[in-house]
């Protein structure tokens, strides 16, 4: 059984970045105005979070942020320097970082290993020149795909960070990016629908009527395809929509765009919804009890929040009341009057979502 990973966050400021993309307002996201304090600042903050964390877990560094790979070297060794302690010493398990396509290279990634970093997760936002360009992100395709390469030849985990619904994008060039983002073969992905952030570039765009935004349903839409090709690919979704904070939040910092605060929930229960709907949508199931026998950790995407899916269902298909059962394995089984309707493991799920798109 893999142990709980919990993660202490450094935060490094914009200092590495050489763009202001359009959707990107780093000090409000991070929280910084200033440059980093150095070896003291990461020595505190590590301390502090390992004071709280209990002894079993293991416990990852990463830095977030900024571009990390991007700010002077010798502030990444200063930085390093305190992290790679902390590993030796057998107190953190992983060091991780996120940067730019751009901000990779040999003597980068060299430098890297030399300090114990584990995990590279690259911005790649979008594998679309055009798109890369009216988000003003400096660089392109090409450098992502070379970076990919590079972290992946050199030993470290990769990682891959996606944004559909960018300038200039639509369905087919998201899902697009994701493929060419899957033949990269990330360990992990994340999936940050985008959204408008006061004061940026993107959100004049919003104002002037050049930019409009994804609704909340096209985001969820989207992300469900994505998220299910990356799924029947066996690659590790670590997270779907941007984390709420006291200021990454609506009415906040975001201005508009498909901001919610459990937005993954609504990404897997539209994926269950279609799975229940096409094993039941063929049968005569009116004024019928249907029993869902389920993995207990499947059963609220299957219902949806506030039973959502449950009652579309019911209202769809005419049934009169329908109710979960909890059993172990992975098989999701389907009955009526004891008598089973269907079956199919939770592995074909992310398939069949696909499959009705």
């Amino acid at each position: 059984m893999n142990k709980k990973m919990k993660i202490i966050p450094i935060f490094v400021p914009h200092i590495g970045c050489p763009n202001d993309c359009v959707f990107c307002n780093q000090r409000r996201i991070t929280g910084q105005k200033n440059v980093v304090a150095g070896k003291e600042y990461v020595r505190s903050i590590v301390e502090e979070y390992i004071k709280t964390i209990d002894k079993d877990t293991d416990k990852e560094i990463a830095f977030f942020g900024g571009s990390f790979t991007a700010i002077d070297i010798k502030v990444q060794e200063e930085l390093l320097s305190v992290t790679k302690h902390y590993k030796d010493l057998g107190l953190v398990s992983r060091i991780r970082c996120s940067t730019r396509p751009d901000a990779i290279n040999d003597e980068i990634l060299q430098l890297q290993k030399r300090y114990g970093m584990d995990i590279i997760e690259l911005g790649i936002q979008s594998l679309d020149d055009e798109v890369l360009k009216l988000s003003n992100r400096g660089h392109n395709k090409g450098q992502s795909l070379e970076a990919s390469r590079l972290i992946k030849e050199h030993g470290f985990i990769l990682g891959h960070q996606i944004m559909p619904g960018l300038p200039g994008s639509n369905r087919e060039k998201d899902i697009k990016t994701c493929i060419e983002s899957i033949e990269m073969k990330p360990d992990m992905v994340r999936i940050y629908p985008t959204l408008i952030i006061n004061d940026t570039r993107l959100y004049d765009m919003y104002e002037e009527g050049l930019y409009k935004p994804l609704t909340l349903y096209e985001a969820v839409e989207i992300s469900a395809y994505i998220y299910s090709l990356y799924q029947v690919n066996n690659i590790n979704v670590i997270r779907i929509g941007l984390q709420n904070t006291d200021s990454i939040n609506e009415g906040e910092d975001v201005k508009a765009g498909p901001f919610h605060p459990a937005f993954r929930q609504l990404v897997e229960e539209r994926i269950y919804y279609t799975a229940l709907l096409s094993c039941l949508s063929e049968k005569n199931l009116e004024g019928k009890h249907i029993v869902i026998h389920s993995p207990d950790n499947l059963i609220s995407y299957f219902a949806g929040q506030n039973r959502a899916n449950i009652n579309k269902l019911k209202e769809e298909l005419s049934i009169k009341q329908m109710s979960f059962k909890k059993k172990k394995d992975d098989i999701i089984e389907i009955y009526h009057d004891n008598k089973k309707l269907s079956s199919f493991h939770k592995s074909e799920i992310y398939q069949n979502y696909l499959t009705k798109q």
